[in-house]
């Protein structure tokens, strides 16, 4: 065990640097006044077309209910999304992305696509393609373990 501890080290310390800049570059590249937590909502709710509970958005995001309910305010004051309540049960409510929400997200993805695709380009296609099922069987390992 002790073997693989500095490849581990190495590993984790590579992801959250490259998590840190990824971050830090897209956010700038965001509309003014978008945060990175806010397109991620919006890019969810676009993509799968239909409504969500906060709840199952704070799960999805490993964020905390409070924590998605500030995300959720912010982005209803800006129009972004549409929050209704569940006509079976008052204490739950349904999060659905408004016209401004998808142009707000278009136009985030505008900015970002630029970034994302010139890295994708300079590392390679290939390389890409095979690094994606290491990753993603991290993330799998990571959120089993949560």
């Amino acid at each position: 065990m002790e073997e693989t501890t500095p490849l581990a080290v190495a590993l984790f310390s590579e992801i959250l640097m490259a998590d840190q800049l990824a971050r830090a570059r897209l956010s700038r590249a965001l509309p003014k006044g978008m945060e990175l937590s806010h397109f991620s909502v919006l890019n969810h709710l676009a993509g799968v077309g239909m409504e969500r509970t906060p709840a199952q958005l704070a799960k999805l995001f490993h964020v905390t209910r409070g924590a998605m309910t500030n995300t959720l305010n912010k982005l209803e004051v800006a129009g972004y999304i549409h929050i209704r309540p569940d006509w079976d049960d008052a204490r739950r409510k349904f999060v659905a992305i408004s016209p401004a929400g998808r142009q707000a997200r278009d136009s985030a993805l505008a900015g970002i696509v630029p970034i994302i695709s010139e890295v994708v380009n300079e590392l390679g296609d290939e390389r890409v393609r095979a690094t994606l099922p290491i990753l993603r069987e991290l993330r799998a390992k990571l959120d089993a373990a949560t």
